[in-house]
């Protein structure tokens, strides 16, 4: 199906809504029914109509419907954060007892639910280097029921072969999970390589102007029905009619924003890897990256987010560059119009610090919509300051 199809035509019956080009916002809570026999189907199978918007609503079907096809999967459902999707996919597929193989140091709210809130139902949770198959073979045990994938991450990029663990996975009858929001559906597609489950954070790329919080879900149209029927009604994650809304208005420029974006990296890469005061550069589709080929194979692109090491003895050095940015916002997250940058250093007391471990000197720069140059000259004079 192609891109321009999906992004501006796909699931816009305009004639139902007075041929607008926007759609509407279905700003409704409930839906009325004609008759008693149109309600008692409602009740019956709610995921094949509209009875009240905790579930279905005809804005977020708009929404879920191009999703799915720019994941090229059967369904997909939408939440009101990336943590909730994230939560709802795994505890769809574990019962007390199971195990879950994960890759190490998954995004935040991941790791928290396999620490903190699963082993509280007898869940466990083997955390595992993955980018070598090997490791997800040994770590495999007779009640893994969930394999969790997050390639690339979002610190240091590693990636895992997912034809490979998708194979391991489906020989062994363990469903495989698929953080995809470093790379978006744009340029890695998890589902055509045999993942059964492909998630992201919509915050980011999909809404692209840090003002929406959502996250998705995509897979087997029998899986996202018995998501629906239990962790997302039952949980109450959707996300509303008005942010379905600002998310295809995000989508319609999507790929020219990621276009610019990536142009815009690369000259950034080029520039971090020329200066004196930068160690190293990590970013996946960069031929120094150490699994470049894999990225190549699975990713048509890398968009905006990446690592560098900075020279520094001190962890007042590295503060002293952060607080020094002009127009490089300071924050969490990536993915809208504006460049931001997050020192690892922030997630350690400053006693901790030890500029002898490299990942202490990280640093991690999204790069927004800016000119190029705009964005030089910011961490040019902030390196100055040091």
């Amino acid at each position: 199906m192609d891109i321009s199809y999906i992004i501006n035509e796909l699931a816009e019956d305009r004639e139902n809504y007075f041929n607008a080009i926007a759609p509407p916002i279905i700003q409704s809570s409930n839906f009325a029914f004609k008759t008693v026999d149109e309600m008692r189907h409602a009740f019956a199978d709610e995921y094949s109509t509209y009875l009240y918007s905790r579930g279905l609503n005809p804005t977020v079907d708009i929404l879920r419907k191009k999703l799915a096809a720019l994941d090229n999967a059967e369904d997909c459902l939408v939440f009101n954060s990336g943590a909730a999707a994230i939560f709802a996919a795994v505890l769809a597929n574990v019962k007390s007892g199971d195990h879950i193989v994960s890759v190490k140091k998954p995004y935040t709210w991941a790791q928290k639910m396999f620490n903190d809130i699963l082993p509280r139902f007898g869940v466990t949770t083997s955390y595992i280097d993955g980018r070598d198959i090997e490791n997800f073979e040994r770590a495999i045990l007779p009640n893994t029921t969930v394999i969790y994938l997050e390639s690339p991450n979002s610190w240091d990029y590693a990636i895992q072969d997912l034809k490979a663990v998708a194979e391991l996975a489906k020989a062994e009858n363990i469903v495989t999970i698929i953080d995809n929001s470093y790379c978006t559906p744009i340029y890695q597609k998890p589902i055509n390589f045999g993942i059964d489950i492909t998630l992201q954070s919509a915050t980011k790329y999909i809404g692209g102007h840090s003002d929406t919080v959502a996250g998705v879900l995509s897979g087997s149209a029998k899986m996202m029905e018995r998501i629906f029927n239990s962790e997302y009604m039952n949980i109450g994650s959707g996300i509303s009619p008005f942010n379905a809304w600002l998310l295809i208005r995000g989508l319609r420029t999507l790929p020219v924003r990621l276009e610019r974006i990536s142009q815009t990296t690369k000259q950034l890469i080029h520039f971090l890897q020329q200066h004196e005061k930068v160690e190293t550069v990590l970013f996946p589709l960069d031929e120094n990256f150490p699994q470049y080929q894999l990225a190549k194979q699975q990713m048509q692109g890398a968009c905006g987010l990446l690592t560098f090491v900075i020279k520094a003895d001190a962890v007042e050095q590295i503060e002293k560059f952060c607080n020094s940015l002009q127009h490089i916002l300071m924050a969490v997250s990536w993915g809208g119009h504006e460049s931001l940058i997050i020192p690892k250093c922030a997630g350690l007391p400053a006693a901790q610090f030890n500029a002898m471990q490299k990942e202490h000197r990280m640093l991690r720069l999204y790069v927004g919509l800016e000119e190029t140059d705009y964005i030089i000259e910011d961490l040019n004079q902030a390196f100055a300051m040091m």
